[in-house]
């Protein structure tokens, strides 16, 4: 069959290195799971070694092309293919509420809104690896202090602990991108209930981040803190220099300040 066409919509970059596609796939350690969901698998180059490790390999390929590529490829038996765009799908229908990880090679338009996705079903995903534009990785694995520290860094590492494992040139790719790509991989932490709201510490983080030039006293105004908690030496940071376990102590003050009121 001939090879599919790599779309510059979909953000299609193909990876041609098996060697590459190896190393990813053995990424997944099957740790409290047994299924794994692979999106965008394209031509199905990390998937023809997802196979062997698993019977419970599910496949969500939005492209039609790339659909009848891996139909004419693979058995029933040894995946299960879905036609359909991850971001819109709902995960229990899939799984119901079984464990499962996830794995691809990203496509990079998109990459952000797959991790968020993956934090809002967290719950069931003990496991997440991959490849992303190496500065998204960076970013999603980036520990504080630096301009790569962001919404992402914090909100991942919040429940899970980021590891970044190694970097891809863009030489084993059809087409080639223009910069180098990152693997990383994502381990759920045992305790990954937040002793705080969720929702504002969000929303926090967000706020904190979208103003990062200003101190923490500026960018989180409109939470309407007393002056007896603007007081805190932590108000006088930028969030960059906010730790995640910090972010949750400073969600957790203003959680009690409001309360106070």
């Amino acid at each position: 069959m001939k090879p599919v066409r790599a779309k510059k919509k979909l953000g299609q970059h193909f990876l041609t290195d098996l060697t590459i596609a190896q190393k990813i796939a053995d990424t997944l350690l099957f740790d409290q799971y047994e299924k794994v969901l692979e999106i965008g698998p394209g031509m199905g180059v990390l998937t023809q070694f997802l196979v062997p490790k698993t019977k419970n390999l599910h496949l969500i390929e939005i492209d039609r092309e790339s659909v009848n590529y891996l139909q004419n490829t693979y058995s029933e038996i040894e995946v299960k293919l879905i036609e359909g765009d991850f971001l819109k799908i709902d995960l229990k229908t899939l799984f119901g509420t079984d464990l499962f990880a996830i794995i691809g090679n990203f496509p990079y338009n998109i990459s952000s809104q797959i991790v968020f996705k993956m934090l809002e079903n967290r719950s069931q995903i003990p496991e997440f690896s991959g490849m992303f534009q190496k500065e998204v990785a960076r970013r999603i694995c980036d520990k504080g202090g630096s301009k790569a520290y962001g919404i992402l860094s914090v909100l991942v590492q919040a429940f899970y602990d980021a590891e970044y494992l190694f970097t891809v040139p863009p030489s084993v790719f059809n087409p080639p991108p223009k910069v180098d790509s990152g693997v990383l991989r994502l381990t759920r932490k045992q305790d990954f209930e937040l002793p705080c709201g969720e929702k504002l510490f969000f929303s926090v983080v967000k706020s904190a981040f979208q103003q990062r030039r200003k101190t923490l006293r500026n960018s989180l105004k409109g939470f309407n803190l007393s002056e007896n908690l603007k007081a805190n030496t932590i108000f006088g940071k930028r969030p960059e220099q906010l730790s995640v376990d910090a972010f949750i102590e400073l969600t957790t003050a203003i959680e009690m300040d409001h309360k106070i009121e």
